[in-house]
């Protein structure tokens, strides 16, 4: 795409209110990026870009002036109606935050991420003034400040507990609130925002590096009545804070992934949330006796859970979730990097008939072929579509897959999978004809994480979704791709030989 393409689109769409580049666009020119804006329709409320660099956004929001003749000359703003914006940028910068807090005056949700590949200077940091800058006008509800550590492990080193009290002073009516990164950030200034923000129902910390349990000591004694909740990397709480937390009755997402310190005894607690319906808890140290707590009240309504790289977790553990009453909306499940989880847990699985959707099991060493051929046989309860329901499957690195497996993830096998990891090196050439096969399924064997953001989905942005099988794609898997099955067929002949 070039800027004319972008102008093209900016000009033809004028009634357009939400408008995703879910690309690179800093690809682009950037005096010429920022010179097609004003061509945008003012109908425009949502704004997305899959990425940006803060200098861009910088010279995109910036005023203009009116018309040369015009008699006032006045200042227009770009976009001058945006509710919601969503940025991944290079740097979360103090200029840019006072650009797009001074410019988009109808700012409700501000979600912004940055992944920096070097540690940034003062000039293109996030400091205390930065926060200070945020949320003038009173209109903003949801705020997302992230770190990425995807290329360098780097945090927001220039802001303290002060610029986290200055923000808040801001932002009492704010309902959401997301931060990544930011390490030299106390109890102090966490605290601040669960006493100051009365209406907050999502609170999500990453890499909370200084929170501890005295944050939530007296969150009773607050109003909230928290639904969303996101702790991950936060290696210094304890099963104190998570039972506190379960005081929240209305609690919906728990996001507690690599709390090392998250036992038993927290999901004692976590067992009584009836509402609970995405329950995250990757790393953790807990056991079958955990699990057990789990299965009479949250399991019935569960629909997303994770118990990634939890070590003591046996087949025997994950076997207390499935029976015909405990595991009727359970639609999302990651039993990856289990050593100990093996074929009769997914036969069990089968028999139990749970309509999963996605089931990631990569990095177990028992699961094979037996796996991959009992989740083929499961039948979808919607007669109209037989087969396994399962639209993501991932098996990467599965120490039990062999080429036999490829046998039963071909026609008419898997109807609805749209994603499948699986390793490379079992067999390339059966790998490339299975993907040569199925057109509409994503094969992947490098180790990459399948679909969006996994378990992100929770925020708007972050959502994805799978297309059912339309009439066009029957038509291609039943009567136009017959070379690419004879090129599969040939693939296994060769295997054997």
């Amino acid at each position: 795409m070039c800027v004319s393409d972008l102008e093209q689109l900016l000009t033809g769409c004028t009634q357009l209110e939400t408008l995703s580049l879910m690309f690179d666009v800093s690809i682009f020119l950037r005096p010429n990026f920022a010179r097609v804006w004003p061509l945008a329709s003012a109908k425009i409320t949502c704004l997305e870009i899959g990425y940006i660099s803060s200098a861009m956004v910088t010279e995109l929001l910036s005023p203009i002036l009116g018309p040369q003749h015009s008699p006032s000359r006045m200042q227009f703003s770009i976009l001058p109606n945006i509710q919601k914006l969503w940025l991944a940028v290079d740097y979360i910068t103090d200029t840019m935050i006072g650009t797009i807090s001074k410019s988009l005056i109808s700012l409700t949700h501000l979600d912004l991420r940055d992944a920096p590949i070097i540690e940034p200077s003062v000039t293109i940091d996030l400091t205390d003034s930065g926060l200070l800058l945020i949320n003038p006008h009173g209109k903003l509800k949801h705020l997302s400040l992230i770190r990425s550590q995807e290329f360098v492990a780097t945090d927001f080193k220039r802001v303290n507990d002060l610029g986290i009290l200055l923000m808040a002073d801001r932002c009492a009516s704010m309902e959401s609130i997301c931060l990544g990164g930011f390490c030299r950030v106390t109890d102090t200034g966490f605290k601040t925002i669960l006493h100051s923000c009365s209406s907050l129902y999502k609170f999500k910390v990453t890499y909370g590096s200084q929170l501890t349990d005295l944050v939530f000591h007296d969150i009773d004694a607050t109003s909230l009545a928290l639904t969303h909740v996101s702790l991950r990397w936060c290696n210094l709480l304890t099963n104190l804070s998570f039972i506190r937390l379960a005081s929240n009755r209305n609690l919906s997402v728990l996001d507690l992934r690599d709390c090392r310190n998250l036992g038993d005894s927290s999901l004692q607690a976590i067992g009584t949330l009836s509402k609970l319906k995405t329950l995250l808890l990757d790393g953790s140290d807990i056991s079958c006796v955990g699990l057990s707590y789990l299965k009479e009240n949250v399991m019935s309504s569960i629909v997303s859970l994770s118990v990634r790289g939890c070590k003591r977790l046996t087949d025997k553990c994950i076997s207390i979730l499935f029976d015909e009453y405990s595991s009727r909306e359970l639609r999302e499940l990651d039993l990856s990097n289990l050593p100990n989880l093996s074929d009769a847990i997914v036969l069990l699985l089968a028999k139990s008939r749970v309509q999963l959707v996605e089931l990631r099991m990569r990095q177990c060493p028992l699961i094979g072929d037996t796996s991959v051929m009992a989740l083929a046989s499961m039948q979808a309860d919607d007669d109209s579509c037989r087969g396994s329901s399962l639209q993501l499957l991932d098996l990467f690195n599965c120490g039990g897959i062999t080429p036999i497996s490829f046998r039963w993830l071909k026609k008419p096998y898997f109807p609805r999978l749209r994603w499948l990891g699986v390793t490379g090196i079992v067999n390339r050439d059966l790998v490339d004809a299975l993907a040569r096969s199925r057109p509409f399924l994503h094969v992947c064997f490098c180790g990459e994480e399948l679909g969006t953001n996994q378990w992100d989905n929770s925020d708007d942005m972050y959502m994805h979704d799978y297309e059912e099988v339309d009439e066009l794609e029957q038509w291609l898997l039943d009567g136009d791709n017959e070379n690419a099955d004879e090129d599969m067929e040939d693939a296994e002949d060769n295997v054997e030989n």
